[in-house]
């Protein structure tokens, strides 16, 4: 069924809105739950906390929300996963120079989506010169992004008179093309840029959590250097840098640090993808796992000196042949149903 999109957004619709407003308060609750973990100074117990905080706040919101739509539980899981994820990595990262004042900490986990929290140590009332650039930067590709949401409603509703049955699957798939980079304009690209551009207003180092993918040149580049860095600096701290220390340095050690590494973010993103639609389980996790692959076929070419990969403009076809075919493994079409098209006014 298709709605207009400025009547209601079908996915999104309260069901029982005491029962939201309970878990949202639960939700904003984590971020204070979160300052009193990092004050532990014995690390076993500080991560022991810091997971089990994560666990049960994940499972808690997303059993209760069961009878909501997927478009609330993916903002209450996700939401939840985040602020409890901040607790994890200030663990992890805050033990050696020692827990960040309240405000700070507030400042890090409600008004930033990264994940080092060292950062956010010191204010000062020196501004970054480039400050503004952010905030250009940001309103410029949060302007492109409305124009791809826009683009996708009217494909679809200004072609197709409001009715399902009229609406060609082509022209569907054409508008999810532009909906799905317009989000990420308007978010990754568009809002994050503004919020660096406002940390660096109050003196705070804060950097692009994504950084001009499009010229990636493998997919060690794409992940680590580029795409979302918030989740690879939050995987790093959490998962891979433990068990690096715990397996030692060794080649074997980084490998196995590294799959396991990959195996957690198909995880999330089957926490923040496939559990809020209650379907399309283990797709996201396939895709991660299949990076993963491609990862070590490029650390097994550099290993034989082969250095096709080095030619910018095969590693960047190489990138996004690896990146753009599996996506709909990663976004399947339970997801675009329960929690993407409703964002245009289309209920599955």
């Amino acid at each position: 069924m298709i709605d207009p999109l400025f009547s209601h957004a079908p996915g999104y619709d309260v069901h029982e809105k005491g029962l939201v407003a309970g878990l949202a308060i639960f939700v904003g609750l984590l971020p204070f739950v979160g300052y009193w973990i990092v004050q532990v100074k014995n690390l076993k117990l500080a991560r022991t906390l810091a997971w089990t905080a994560t666990s049960v706040s994940v499972a808690t919101v997303e059993r209760l929300s069961l009878a909501e739509p997927s478009g609330i539980r993916m903002l209450l899981i996700t939401g939840a996963l985040l602020w409890s994820m901040k607790a994890v990595v200030g663990v992890e990262s805050l033990q050696r120079g020692g827990p960040l004042r309240f405000r700070n900490w507030l400042a890090f986990v409600l008004f930033w989506f990264g994940m080092r929290p060292n950062l956010f140590a010191k204010f000062s009332n020196q501004p970054r010169p480039d400050w503004k650039v952010y905030v250009v930067r940001g309103l410029i590709r949060m302007a492109f992004g409305a124009v791809l949401f826009v683009a996708a409603y009217v494909l679809v509703f200004g072609l197709s008179e409001g009715k399902s049955k009229d609406l060609p699957e082509w022209r569907l798939w054409v508008a999810t093309a532009c909906l799905m980079p317009g989000i990420s304009l308007l978010m990754h690209f568009g809002l994050f840029n503004l919020l660096v551009g406002f940390w660096r207003r109050q003196s705070i180092n804060c950097t692009p959590l994504f950084r001009a993918p499009l010229l990636s040149t493998s997919l060690t580049e794409f992940w680590g250097k580029r795409w979302n860095l918030a989740f690879s600096e939050m995987t790093s701290l959490s998962v891979f840098r433990p068990i690096k220390s715990w397996l030692g340095r060794s080649a074997a050690g980084t490998g196995v640090a590294t799959g396991i590494a990959f195996l957690f973010s198909g995880l999330l993103h089957e926490l923040a993808i496939s559990v809020p639609v209650q379907a399309g389980f283990g797709f996201p996790l396939l895709y991660f796992l299949l990076h993963g692959i491609g990862m070590l076929i490029e650390a097994m070419l550099d290993r034989h000196k082969v250095d096709i990969l080095k030619r910018p403009w095969i590693g960047r076809v190489w990138t996004w042949v690896w990146v753009l075919l599996p996506l709909p493994i990663l976004f399947h079409r339970p997801f675009l149903v329960g929690c993407v098209w409703p964002l245009i006014g289309i209920a599955g």
